[in-house]
């Protein structure tokens, strides 16, 4: 049985991503059976009975998802395959996600879904399919989950800067991803400038658009003593991205993943409940470094941005917020 959790923080923070409902089982809201039809059956069966070594097809059934993707569970011979497919939206989406899981699940320090297959359905659209994680009816180890994203972190290096090989999305917003040697580079220009620019295009907000840029041409004091190495980010890790499994080990999963600042994994904290015993544990494998406190915000400015752009203005006065504080602080 897939547990229902987590559905209280899923909307209370909002933040809801094509496919962040998908992994959980409500009896009050499900699809229609007949949803299960529309991911395509012909070219997910042949998949699965062939290269997934399936000799059969024991039930199909659809799993709680979002409003724009279907997902279903296909239960076979050899164990369960979850599914996800798009008919309006091509396989690069998918194949960002794709890449993403492969690299988390391949540093073998905390699990995430594995990816198996990434195809183009005929007349247009996508799929995904991978493993089926069942989840138990408890939340993740905070302290175990602090150690293992820590390990992540530090098992996942890039020798080609900050950024990654594909762009992927940050909810439903694109999330630049091109490969920059200089972090504050990179944040400032791939992160911060980039939702900037959205709210003054999508709300012609010239005041948090100037305030900003202002904040992102300044932001090098606030890293002095800091060695920022690449490391691979989960990157949307919020409370509706973290589960547990049937033995209580933590599950990540939904990422946007890219090579950055370990810290900026926590620009989420604020919708993630992490406690004191999840810091502890990860500052014991990835030490803390000088100012750390003074960058959390910057962090979670991204985010916040983000939730403008996605679902309006409840969310400026927190991103405003943060800008007119940096801005003091820095006296630019």
């Amino acid at each position: 049985m897939v547990a229902s959790v987590g559905l209280v923080s899923l909307f209370s923070c909002s933040h809801l991503k094509p496919s962040s409902l998908r992994w959980f089982s409500s009896t009050t809201h499900k699809p229609k059976p007949s949803a299960i039809v529309g991911i395509s059956d012909d070219l997910v069966r042949e998949w699965i009975l062939k290269e997934g070594k399936a000799t059969k097809i024991i039930r199909i059934s659809p799993v709680g998802g979002g409003c724009i993707n279907l997902a279903g569970r296909y239960d076979t011979d050899v164990g369960s395959f979850f599914v996800k497919s798009n008919r309006s939206i091509g396989p690069s989406m998918f194949e960002g996600e794709a890449l993403g899981l492969r690299l988390m699940y391949e540093t073998k320090t905390i699990r995430v879904p594995r990816p198996f297959k990434v195809g183009s359905l005929p007349g247009g659209g996508s799929f995904i399919i991978m493993e089926f994680i069942e989840f138990g009816a408890s939340r993740n180890n905070q302290s175990v989950l602090g150690r293992q994203l820590a390990e992540m972190h530090k098992a996942g290096k890039s020798d080609k800067g900050f950024g990654f090989d594909v762009d992927n999305t940050i909810g439903s917003t694109p999330q630049v991803n091109t490969w920059t040697f200089d972090w504050v580079e990179f944040y400032a220009e791939h992160r911060l400038s980039y939702q900037l620019k959205l709210a003054r295009e999508q709300y012609g907000d010239s005041v948090i658009y100037e305030k900003g840029q202002r904040l992102a041409k300044n932001l090098k004091p606030l890293f002095e003593n800091v060695v920022v190495e690449p490391c691979l980010l989960h990157g949307d890790l919020w409370s509706g991205n973290v589960s547990s499994d049937k033995n209580g080990d933590p599950v990540i999963l939904d990422p946007a993943c890219y090579y950055g600042h370990n810290e900026a994994e926590f620009g989420m904290s604020w919708c993630a409940g992490f406690g004191g015993s999840f810091y502890n544990s990860y500052f014991e494998v990835m030490p803390k470094q000088p100012g750390f406190e003074k960058r959390r915000d910057l962090y979670m400015l991204y985010h916040y941005l983000n939730h403008y752009n996605l679902f309006g203005s409840g969310y400026r006065s927190s991103a405003m917020s943060i800008i007119d504080d940096y801005l003091q602080m820095l006296q630019v």
